[in-house]
């Protein structure tokens, strides 16, 4: 399974020409393309599906996803476990 997941943007830079940011998901970060959403800046809530942003999200959204998720167990874990764009 594959989820949109969110997390909060800890720093962004231009990578070559190609916008990407380390993103924080409740303690696991990730490197991530945020190509899709060139308007998020740090401290912005977005929603990373498979390593690239897709959309911005408010931080009351995000935090009660992160709960939902939280209670399902380890899916969060699995999912940021070996996902696209994962940072070693």
């Amino acid at each position: 399974m594959c989820l949109g997941i969110p997390g909060r943007i800890v720093s962004a830079d231009d990578a070559s020409g190609l916008l990407m940011g380390t993103v924080d998901f409740g303690g696991v970060a990730r490197e991530v393309c945020l190509a899709y959403v060139p308007e998020a800046r740090a401290g912005d809530y977005v929603i990373v599906h498979v390593g690239f942003a897709i959309s911005l999200v408010d931080e009351a959204e995000a935090r009660r996803t992160l709960e939902v998720l939280g209670a399902m167990g380890d899916v969060l874990e699995r999912e940021l476990a070996g996902g696209a764009g994962a940072a070693p």
